[in-house]
């Protein structure tokens, strides 16, 4: 398992790349593509060096953090999948390659590919510190066209690209990732309702397509939750000096709010009997806790005290664990 903060090396050398730029001036840039994403805007708005290191500075700890937060929840749950190739769609500046290059020892070969070339040259720039990824090779141009040309991977990894392909497109490219899927997929959005709405339509899709869920969802039905709620998880980060002063705030930590789902093409030999779906409430006489349960269901459960052993066990879940069997008392049905 892999901490959520980047990697001393990937830090050092991200941060090295806003020497002799303004740090007001990359604040300014990095708001601005917010912006521009937050109102439905693409990677166009990254149109330079600078634009691609702000942007870079102020997203990638973050995008880093929900994504190691994944491939950990993947790993636990296939403990022996020991890909050795690693397809990254959209990779922006290589933030998936980075985090899978530092979760699973067996990726020997990275293909990565991007419509944005500031961000393909920094993307190749850090690598090129990284031991782990100095082998990676990225492509320039649109997923339509990438997609078509790559070699089908062990593990490919879309993260944070599903809401930039306008909706009428959406079901092709899950469908051309998962042609060029020769294990598992994993999807990441943000953690918010149209996100979740994006993870929770792709996963229907490909579970139609004979695809098993491998992560977050202990079960192949159709998601229980009914809006207005939605399945997302945290994951807390530390933020550096460079990213404080670059998104000008003061807290030393930030929360990353994400959805994902990570889809593989056999079943899952060994799911747990349920995963928590929000933080649990600990009182004196019992925990209680929001459940996504093997059978389809969601529940809300009530571990009491005396039941000592369940108790023990529940007093330690966290937000997004899998809970495993044996663990829980009998549910109703």
């Amino acid at each position: 398992m892999i901490p959520p903060d980047l990697p001393a090396a990937l830090r050092a050398a991200l941060e090295a790349k806003l020497h002799g730029l303004s740090r007001q001036d990359a604040a300014a840039r990095a708001a601005r593509i917010s912006q521009t994403y937050r109102s439905g805007g693409t990677s166009g708005a990254i149109a330079s060096e600078a634009d691609a290191v702000a942007y870079a500075v102020v997203r990638m700890p973050a995008t880093y953090a929900a994504i190691a937060a994944c491939l950990n929840a993947l790993m636990r749950a296939r403990p022996d999948f020991a890909p050795t190739s690693l397809l990254d769609a959209g990779a922006g500046p290589g933030t998936a390659s980075f985090a899978a290059a530092e979760a699973i020892a067996s990726l020997a070969s990275f293909y990565a590919f991007d419509a944005n070339p500031a961000l393909r040259a920094l993307a190749l720039e850090l690598a090129d510190s990284s031991d782990g990824l100095n082998r990676l090779e990225y492509a320039l141009g649109p997923a339509r066209t990438q997609l078509g040309a790559a070699t089908p991977a062990d593990l490919v990894v879309a993260s944070y690209m599903i809401g930039e392909v306008p909706e009428a497109e959406r079901g092709v490219l899950i469908a051309a990732l998962w042609k060029k899927t020769r294990d598992t997929l994993l999807l990441v959005e943000p953690g918010t309702p149209a996100g979740y709405q994006r993870i929770v339509a792709a996963r229907a899709q490909l579970i139609a397509a004979g695809a098993h869920v491998v992560a977050p969802c202990p079960h192949d039905h159709a998601c229980p939750l009914i809006s207005p709620d939605w399945c997302h998880f945290v994951q807390r980060l530390s933020r550096s000096r460079a990213h404080k002063q670059v998104k000008d705030v003061e807290l030393p930590y930030e929360d990353e709010k994400f959805s994902y789902v990570a889809l593989t093409r056999g079943p899952v030999p060994h799911s747990p009997s349920a995963r928590v779906l929000a933080e649990p409430t600990l009182s004196k006489v019992a925990v209680t806790a929001k459940l996504c349960c093997a059978d389809g269901a969601a529940r809300i459960v009530t571990i009491p005290r005396r039941d000592k052993s369940a108790f023990a066990a529940a007093r330690r879940w966290d937000w997004g664990d899998a809970v495993e069997p044996g663990s829980l008392p009998q549910l109703p049905s």
